[in-house]
C-alpha cells in the first residue's frame, strides 16, 4: 500500500471536488477507483482536520475535502473519479454544530457547512456509555456519514424535548427519537 501524503493526491481530490457542479456533491457513490493508499489526514475528535501532523486552517478546503469524503466497509476515504485515499476519523466526520426548528421538523447544520433535516432517512441515535452515563448523540447527514451532535446542540434539543413512557423524546420529519430516560 502506498503513501499518498505528498501535495499530488491532494492537490487530485481537490482538483476533482472543484468540479461538482453548482454547490451540489460529488457522486462519490458512482465512483469506483482503485484504492491507491493512504493519505496523512486525521478528522480528530473535536472535528479538526489534521494533514501531515498540522490544522488544515482554511475552511473552504475543508469543506471541499469534506464533499469527496465516503464511508466504505474497510474506513473513511477521500474519493475522485481515479484515486480512493485512505483517511484516518477519530470518532465521527462531522460535527453537528447547530440545529432550528423549521415547522415540525429538525434541521440541524454541521462544522462543514452541510444541513441535515432529522427524519426517517437522517436519524437522531443517542447511545449511552455504559459506564459513565454520557450520552453520544448523533446525527445523518449523508449517505453513511454522520455527525455527533455538539453538547451545546444536545442541551437545546432536551430543552425542546418531551417526557414519553420514561423517555425524553423529540419529533422531526413525522418521526420520534429518543434523547435518553428521563433523570
Amino acid at each position: 500500500m502506498t503513501d499518498q501524503t505528498s501535495n499530488g493526491g491532494l492537490s487530485a481530490v481537490a482538483k476533482a471536488a472543484k468540479q461538482a457542479p453548482g454547490r451540489g456533491l460529488p457522486p462519490v457513490h458512482l465512483w469506483n477507483p482503485e484504492h491507491c493508499g493512504d493519505i496523512d489526514i486525521v478528522i480528530r475528535r473535536d472535528g479538526v482536520w489534521m494533514h501531515e501532523g498540522s490544522p488544515i486552517g482554511r475552511k473552504e478546503l475543508v469543506r471541499l475535502f469534506s464533499t469527496v469524503l465516503r464511508k466504505d466497509p474497510d474506513g473513511y476515504h477521500l474519493v475522485t473519479p481515479v484515486e480512493k485515499l485512505k483517511i484516518a476519523v477519530e470518532d465521527l466526520p462531522f460535527r453537528a454544530v447547530a440545529v432550528e426548528r423549521d415547522g415540525d421538523d429538525l434541521v440541524f447544520t454541521t462544522d462543514v457547512g452541510d444541513v441535515a433535516r432529522a427524519g426517517a432517512d437522517d436519524p437522531i441515535v443517542v447511545e449511552t456509555d455504559p459506564e459513565t452515563g454520557e450520552p453520544a448523540p448523533r446525527v445523518h447527514v449523508r449517505r453513511g456519514l454522520w455527525a455527533r451532535i455538539a453538547r451545546p446542540v444536545f442541551y437545546e434539543l432536551v430543552e425542546m424535548a418531551e417526557a414519553e413512557n420514561g423517555r425524553m423524546v423529540v419529533r422531526s420529519g413525522g418521526e420520534t427519537f429518543s434523547l435518553g430516560a428521563v433523570a
